[in-house]
């Protein structure tokens, strides 16, 4: 099982976010508050997303679009498309809007299955939990129709509550003992993040300008020593220092390299431990962006 947005013993902890979350259930027939139930669903709905969006419907709009589209540039190319410029002209026509009525088709689907359905139901419930102060650990871009690492609301946001005052809490009993037959099972503790995972989030998105840099510099070097070898100065020769400096940046750069790879795999253990933590019970803080992103690469 995934790290899940939200577990089912964060809806149950508080008693209007499970009313609410078995009341929105039951218009849609499933358990949102068990964690198995919604892994399920989430699972298949994803691998139902993905075939409506290899539907040959799609690529057959695709292919036809494009040949619309370039279907006029080869006139110029081809004397018996220029002797017949207006068919031509007319069948590209064609064949760009049959293309785009079909991408359009096929786009209409896709939202239909997203928006509608159980998957509606759970972000209705991932929006009551946010109302009501739960933090939603991760919520993947799909579910919200968005790309991995993009931006924006997407397709199918998760809607927006006013949020709702804590409840209050219950007066402590005075007058009678509790019973000893029961027990309030402790609350699942979060595992404390690493070192190496908080130096992960802040160099995640640092570097990866090594490459460039090395190739720029070997290419100074390369057109001072052609510069001294045409006009004849010795001065362009002393571009060759730019070589060992190329050098030590690309050197620089793998090693850099293979240390985001330590901390990355680092972070991605501590995910692990997010997720048997929250299977447990546990109440999963929401992540930070580049370990969302990391979780999103990953799956």
């Amino acid at each position: 099982m995934g790290l899940l947005p939200v577990s089912g013993a964060a809806l149950r902890a508080d008693d209007r976010v499970r009313e609410s979350a078995r009341g929105i259930g039951a218009r849609y027939g499933v358990d949102y508050t068990d964690d198995e139930a919604v892994a399920a669903l989430l699972t298949e709905r994803r691998r139902s997303l993905e075939r409506e969006q290899r539907r040959p419907a799609a690529y057959l709009g695709l292919l036809t679009l494009m040949a619309g589209m370039f279907l006029p540039f080869g006139i110029p190319l081809s004397p018996v498309l220029d002797a017949h410029l207006f068919a031509v002209l007319g069948t590209a026509g064609g064949l760009t809007v049959v293309g785009a009525a079909l991408l359009v088709h096929a786009r209409v689907q896709w939202k239909h299955a997203l928006r509608n359905g159980p998957l509606a139901g759970y972000r209705e419930v991932l929006g009551v939990a946010r109302a009501h102060g739960i933090p939603l650990a991760h919520i993947p871009p799909w579910l919200e129709g968005r790309t991995n690492g993009g931006g924006g609301t997407g397709a199918a946001p998760i809607p927006t509550y006013p949020p709702v005052e804590p409840a209050p809490e219950a007066p402590a009993e005075t007058e009678t003992a509790p019973s000893p037959s029961i027990t309030v099972p402790a609350p699942v503790p979060v595992p404390p993040k690493p070192w190496a995972v908080s130096y992960y989030e802040q160099t995640a998105d640092a570097g990866g300008w090594h490459d460039e840099v090395g190739c720029l510099l070997v290419l100074a070097g390369a057109g001072g020593v052609t510069w001294a070898v045409t006009v004849g100065t010795g001065v362009g020769f002393a571009a060759l220092l730019l070589v060992p400096a190329a050098i030590w940046v690309w050197l620089a750069g793998r090693r850099q390299g293979r240390e985001k790879e330590e901390l990355r795999e680092e972070a991605l253990k501590y995910v692990k431990e997010l997720q048997a933590a929250q299977a447990a019970g546990a109440r999963v803080p929401e992540l930070s962006p580049q370990l969302r992103a990391l979780l999103d690469d990953h799956h």
